[in-house]
């Protein structure tokens, strides 16, 4: 590894007296308005020293004056070389950490064979600063790799962060046939990096089948959202099936139908899947085509909010309804919008449970946390004139970890509730 890609500068940042709280309770950000001085030169991007006002050493991180978030915490070990060496050990600390908390998953839900299993597997491989590898994330399907780079210091070493997926994966049989990257989202800007998409390496067919509860997909890694697909609600998907069996399900937000075909493959007599996005419609009707589902489950492109008063208009109702929207909100500055949001939805949602039926509804924006997003469905309970019992309440799968201290690991509220008419 060069010593450009992990250049490693004498300054030092220095912490006001008081500040830092959130790296000191396990977050890995120190933002601008914390810092007093940084001593000695440096580049945006180099590794640094950061000590607390008293001089106190607190750990290395990446500096960027570009960011908000000036420094990026790599280790809070005193010297450490953050070098090659270091980078594999971290992704194979990721990958062992997935190979256990997915065992089950592996051999309850996937048909292939064991031996198999690990280069079937689709999983979240690198999760951020959760897997302490701030800024980078990195999905595997199947045999494909999808990487989106958010950060400027790990932009810089994401080669090498590949490199060593690569060589974990294939002490375990995994050969990786290609990567994508995905580092087209906007936030990049705020690094200052341009936003960038396309192949690191040979290129290859950005349709990738993968197999996920059973039930086989076609990801776009090239033209779909995020990374192509929403691995972290994997578990929460297989959870509704048992609600299913012989029902009329609503799945709202469908995306490329991952929830509807999961109510398929549970018995339901009938899907309707709705999406505002053309492409995710075209791409969940040949997911169901693919596992057998087409005359069950149907897709219809149409704006949610809009939808949804007119089904109630004609009487529609249904024994499910699935509520999986975007993110309402990507900052704490649009929080109220976002909370009018999730209110309309939900209350929108439950007026379309028949009676004894069942909702299940979620948010994906971190900022709306666990107790604003459970008192917005209250109120939208008592605007609807519904009464609500909560059968379950899931988060993130387990390969997205939520690391304790780092508020931005948390983001995903999964809730499941029967929907009783006021008596």
């Amino acid at each position: 590894m060069s010593k450009k890609e992990m250049k490693k500068s004498d300054a030092i940042a220095v912490l006001k007296k008081g500040e830092g709280r959130e790296f000191k309770v396990g977050g890995a950000w120190i933002y601008d308005n914390e810092i007093a001085k940084v001593q000695g030169a440096f580049e945006n991007g180099d590794i640094i020293e950061v000590h607390d006002f008293d001089d106190y050493f607190l750990g290395y991180g990446f500096i960027n004056e570009n960011s908000k978030i000036r420094i990026r915490m790599m280790s809070r070990k005193k010297g450490t070389e953050i070098n090659e060496e270091f980078i594999e050990l971290r992704v194979r600390n990721a990958w062992e950490y997935r190979k256990a908390v997915m065992a089950s998953y592996i051999d309850e839900y996937l048909s292939f064979e064991k031996e198999d299993a690990y280069k079937k597997l689709s999983c979240r491989l690198i999760f951020g600063e959760a897997d302490f590898m701030p800024g980078i994330t990195i999905d595997k399907f199947s045999d494909v790799l999808v990487i989106e780079s958010l950060a400027l210091g790990t932009d810089r070493i994401k080669l090498e962060i590949i490199n060593a997926c690569k060589k974990v994966l294939l002490e375990d049989g995994v050969t990786i046939r290609g990567v994508y990257e995905r580092s087209d989202a906007k936030v990049r800007e705020l690094e200052g990096l341009e936003r960038t998409k396309g192949f690191i390496g040979s290129e290859f067919d950005t349709k990738v089948e993968i197999e996920e509860n059973g039930i086989k997909y076609y990801v776009d890694v090239e033209n779909g959202q995020k990374t192509g697909f929403f691995l972290d609600q994997k578990f929460n998907r297989q959870s509704i099936r048992g609600l299913c069996k012989g029902k009329k399900v609503l799945d709202c937000f469908t995306h490329t139908g991952s929830f509807a075909l999961n109510a398929a493959a549970g018995g339901a007599s009938s899907v309707l899947g709705v999406d505002a996005s053309d492409l995710g419609c075209r791409q969940a009707e040949e997911n169901a085509a693919l596992n057998g589902f087409e005359n069950i489950a149907k897709f219809e492109c149409a704006d949610v909010f809009e939808l949804l008063p007119d089904l109630a208009k004609k009487g529609e109702q249904f024994d499910v309804v699935i509520l999986d929207p975007p993110a309402f909100t990507k900052s704490r500055a649009s929080i109220k919008k976002a909370v009018t949001g999730y209110k309309e939805i939900n209350m929108r949602g439950m007026k379309l449970v028949k009676n004894g039926g069942y909702l299940a509804t979620c948010s994906c924006s971190h900022f709306m946390d666990e107790e604003l997003f459970l008192k917005t469905i209250k109120e939208a309970a008592r605007d609807a004139h519904k009464r609500l019992k909560q059968v379950e309440f899931r988060q993130q799968a387990a390969d997205h970890p939520i690391l304790w201290g780092g508020a931005a690991s948390y983001y995903l509220k999964f809730v499941i509730f029967q929907v009783v008419d006021e008596m």
